[in-house]
């Protein structure tokens, strides 16, 4: 059967893998819209790598899903789905916030945040509550200096958002998602106010730096800081839990370089399983031709797995070389991808030289198929 994001199998969300190797095989799926799943390595490279006839920008794809609300304001304003002029603008900004200075000046937070969450963390935690949702909460609030007694509501906010990016929503997700942009937006509002009235130090607050900018209205500037918060948040939580969770399935991996475990979790596990772009000419992809216009959907799951790249593409082995697709690609690569790796690394080293026995006891996926990890995984300490 062809994969069909609208209608998707039970069970998908366990095991894609033959499902992705079935796309694979097919090069290109359309789908019941009109758009096209693409699953191949090269064809991902290939769009990510031409911005000019892959666009990035989702004003028409985005209107018939969302309407005229608050949820197509934000996806529509923010950094990941834009081209230049915007783009340009904002990935300028936040550049120049995650430089190898500033990161090094984080690394000692990140690693007593870790420390402290393991400090506090009980016999039988939930990994992902407890450990690998808490860090870029953390990390992501000290980086736009929120205040540590506001930052309760962030990842119910970011889940319910990014919910609302699903293939096939429905209307309760995008209810949740119009709700939480709003309520966003209002704290954003009254937090860029109080720190315009008592700036931070630029060099290290990245929202003393958006907010100063000339470059940024007033809607890109709360827009893009609900993207940071958002992005910075849910895939490295991703990340690290499903980390964690191929180290309970590989123990005899346990011992390899922490650095190399993320970076083999990034392929197999991709945190974010899709991405888009929109045609601006006649393309052919996968020897299958497509009109200009055309949705594409990047199903970077499954090109991470491409045995034509890689070889054994579902063994987990670390010290491959990095050529996976994570973090897409081109002038779109994603720009915190240096401190999603820190972040990873950080926790799963630290974790591990505390409980190296550890057991994961029951494990809950978070049942999407844009982004890829789990709502709960209990583990056993002792």
């Amino acid at each position: 059967m062809p994969m069909i994001l609208t209608d998707l199998p039970d069970g998908f969300h366990d095991d894609p893998w033959p499902h992705y190797a079935a796309l694979r095989e097919a090069g290109a799926v359309r789908q019941p819209d009109g758009s096209v799943l693409l699953g191949r390595h090269r064809d991902l490279e290939a769009v990510y790598k031409d911005p000019a006839t892959f666009r990035s920008d989702k004003r028409e794809v985005f209107a018939p899903k969302f309407g005229d609300t608050p949820l197509y304001a934000h996806h529509t304003t923010s950094l990941v789905f834009n081209d230049p002029p915007l783009h340009g603008r904002v990935r300028r900004v936040l550049t120049g916030a995650l430089t190898p200075r500033a990161l090094a000046q984080l690394q000692p937070r990140l690693e007593a945040l870790v420390d402290g969450l393991l400090d506090r963390m009980g016999a039988q935690p939930d990994l992902i509550e407890d450990y690998a949702a808490a860090i870029p909460v953390e990390v992501i609030g000290d980086l736009l200096d929120v205040p540590r007694a506001e930052r309760g509501p962030l990842r119910g906010w970011s889940l319910a958002i990014l919910g609302a990016l699903e293939p096939a929503p429905g209307a309760a997700r995008l209810e949740a998602g119009n709700a939480a942009v709003e309520a966003f937006l209002a704290y954003l509002r009254d937090l860029v106010a109080r720190r315009r009235a008592r700036p931070g130090d630029p060099e290290t607050d990245v929202l003393t730096r958006l907010a100063a900018d000339p470059d940024l209205s007033e809607a890109e500037l709360l827009h893009n800081c609900i993207f940071i918060l958002n992005a910075g948040h849910e895939t490295t939580t991703n990340l690290i839990g499903s980390a964690l969770w191929l180290l309970d399935r590989h123990k005899a991996a346990r011992g390899a370089d922490p650095a190399a475990l993320i970076e083999e979790t990034l392929r197999l596990e991709s945190p974010n399983q899709l991405g888009n772009r929109q045609t601006t000419a006649p393309v052919t992809l996968a020897g299958v031709e497509i009109a200009a216009g055309t949705d594409l959907h990047l199903c970077i799951g499954a090109a991470n797995r491409d045995e034509a790249v890689f070889e054994d593409p579902d063994r987990l082995r670390p010290g491959r070389p990095p050529r996976h697709l994570a973090f897409a690609a081109g002038p779109h690569v994603c720009i915190g991808l240096t401190l999603a790796r820190m972040e990873g690394r950080v926790a799963l080293a630290r974790f591990l030289a505390r409980h190296p026995g550890y057991r994961i006891v029951d494990a809950e996926r978070a049942g999407r198929v844009r982004f890829r990890g789990f709502s709960r995984l209990t583990a056993r300490l002792g």
